[in-house]
């Protein structure tokens, strides 16, 4: 990215909460990712406690929807999160240095991939103030048809909304009151190719639909940072993810 690309990109992410960066990776570098993403499936999954990854059927290795936290088992992926350009864009869209906290693997497989309910990822990271962001990088076409990102231009203006308990594997809380006439005249749908990035304020409110098709996977690569002025409630933190972990493991998704 030039220098115009960095500013087009932070005014972009200053109006309306995300930025989309088409073709942020070329092909070849695309390519990289999707065959060390293939080696840490094969090689070091095996090897990672249960609760770094979720599947719609853990019985089922194809429904696999989830893998946190690659960066602290493989050198590849912490080297995406801690030393990269992802990492430069955070710290371009955060107005200073960054926190990174998580770079995941993120699917919705075909035919079970369920939908994303509308959230702020705000409410999960457990930060004052809530200055952070996520990326998404796409790994495969992202469309309606199989679950591309919707998001709520400016929503980042307006604080955090009261989320409430979910079903869906990964997000266990979503927004109580989405669809006002305001999320439904601002919501836009935005698909992807291999490569393009798409990265979002943590206050940002948006969804995806399901996965209906019946062979294209939606994969991602997702990256989080979060500004060094935000500060973690850390027992929060720590009591939310020992709930979740103990309820995805009694319903076998872990």
């Amino acid at each position: 990215m030039g220098n115009n690309d960095w500013l087009e990109a932070k005014g972009e992410f200053d109006k309306d909460g995300y930025t989309v960066r088409r073709s942020f990776l070329d092909k070849a570098e695309t390519e990289d990712v999707i065959e060390n993403l293939y080696r840490y499936i094969k090689d070091v999954l095996p090897t990672v406690p249960p609760e770094n990854a979720f599947y719609e059927d853990k019985e089922d290795p194809s429904t696999l929807k989830q893998l946190p936290h690659m960066q602290a088992h493989d050198p590849y992926f912490d080297r995406m999160l801690m030393d990269s350009k992802f990492r430069q864009l955070a710290e371009t869209l955060l107005y200073g240095e960054v926190v990174p906290k998580n770079a995941q693997f993120l699917c919705k497989p075909p035919k079970v991939g369920q939908a994303t309910p509308p959230h702020q990822d705000g409410y999960y990271f457990m930060i004052d103030p809530v200055e952070g962001l996520t990326m998404w990088l796409g790994l495969d076409h992202a469309d309606e048809g199989n679950g591309c990102l919707r998001y709520v231009r400016g929503s980042h203006r307006k604080g955090l909304r009261d989320h409430s308990r979910t079903q869906t594997l990964g997000f266990s809380q979503g927004i109580t009151d989405f669809g006002t006439e305001d999320d439904l005249a601002n919501e836009a749908v935005y698909t992807a190719s291999p490569g393009d990035l798409l990265a979002h304020h943590a206050l940002t409110v948006h969804r995806a639909d399901a996965n209906r098709s019946a062979d294209r996977p939606r994969r991602a690569i997702g990256f989080v940072y979060l500004s060094t002025r935000a500060e973690e409630r850390t027992e929060d933190l720590a009591q939310y993810r020992s709930n979740l972990a103990k309820d995805l493991a009694n319903k076998g998704r872990i």
